[in-house]
């Protein structure tokens, strides 16, 4: 008759025979098996302040978050409540170049040292002394679980050091932030001040200019057109009406609508605007008619005017004289575009 196969555990992970030994491969601090009641009772005392010890550290870090030397100054006064010979222990750590000791504190043979690292990198150390010779046990006088405990003091040492660095960082980096946007923003008022006073600038020197064209040499123009012949009175007419061009928006208009357009064809804008004809444009400019009918072609293309409708005299009066837009003008002017 075949054996019995004994039964496996639902999740299918093998039994773990001793988990009492697993349990003491893994652990720092070897289990006692002490049967005596007074060692037992020994032995539980000196866990009981090891725990105390590593709640104190808890408790320390929480109370002094933002200052690692409150918190290491405190802690090596606590360190040595939690040895097995508390009254004749002593502590030490040594920090990043600073030290804390213990009250009471003396240099001495009888000594348990753990490195403290911070980013991998060795940044200190912290120790407990006996100040007087105690009975030997594991390491000297120090207990096999007292090793254990330094070492794992040592490490929080280091992870509590660790945050509270990146956390005065993050402050820092936070309150260089707050004083840039503060800075930013005097500066943004200081250059919106600026900016107002320029366009006030610009308004008084366009003020100023259409008063002295308007007092000063429009009066001699007209003057002048009364003097001269009347074949040569246009050419005071057009001087006139280039003169109100300066102090109206029209070429300022037409430019900044059609960046596409040369100075050349801006002039002959102006002067096809004043309703000239093509013949009178080309003496006025010293040209042949033909330059002056390819410049109006150029310019129809570059208004967007080609094989529409529109008139380039009513467009450029229109639209450049009035607030409407290019494509508004060529829609009310049945203009394709």
């Amino acid at each position: 008759m075949p054996a019995k196969k004994s039964p496996q555990p639902p999740n299918g992970r093998k039994k773990i025979k001793n988990p009492l030994k697993d349990m003491a491969l893994l652990g720092r601090i070897p289990f006692n098996h002490e049967t005596e009641p007074s060692r037992i009772e020994i032995a539980l005392r000196e866990r009981i302040k090891e725990l105390n010890c590593l709640y104190a550290i808890a408790q320390l870090a929480e109370r002094h978050s933002e200052c690692l030397e409150d918190f290491l100054g405190e802690l090596v006064d606590f360190l040595p409540l939690s040895w097995q010979y508390p009254e004749a222990a002593r502590a030490r750590i040594v920090f990043q170049g600073r030290t804390y000791k213990s009250r009471g504190f003396k240099n001495s043979p009888w000594r348990q040292l753990s490195q403290i690292l911070m980013y991998s990198e060795p940044v200190g150390e912290v120790a407990v002394f006996y100040i007087e010779e105690c009975p030997a046990a594991d390491e000297g006088p120090f207990l096999g679980e007292e090793r254990a405990l330094l070492d794992a003091v040592a490490e929080r040492i280091g992870t509590i050091a660790a945050r509270i660095a990146a956390e005065l960082e993050l402050h820092n980096i936070n309150n260089q932030l707050v004083v840039e946007q503060r800075a930013l923003r005097e500066t943004n008022a200081a250059l919106r001040t600026v900016l107002a006073r320029i366009e006030e600038e610009k308004q008084e020197i366009y003020i100023n200019v259409n008063m002295n064209v308007e007092k000063i040499i429009m009066p001699i123009l007209h003057a002048l057109s009364l003097d001269v012949p009347g074949a040569q009175r246009k050419y005071v007419d057009m001087l006139k009406s280039s003169l109100e061009d300066i102090t109206s928006p029209f070429i300022s208009r037409l430019s900044h609508s059609f960046r596409a357009l040369t100075p050349t064809e801006i002039n002959i804008c102006n002067l096809i605007r004043t309703g000239l004809r093509t013949k009178e444009i080309a003496q006025i400019r010293g040209v042949s008619e033909a330059t002056v009918n390819r410049h109006r072609e150029h310019i129809r293309r570059k208004l967007n005017l080609t094989n529409s409708q529109v008139n380039l005299v009513t467009f450029l009066q229109s639209n450049m004289e009035t607030d409407e837009g290019p494509v508004n003008s060529l829609i009310k002017y049945g203009g394709k575009g």
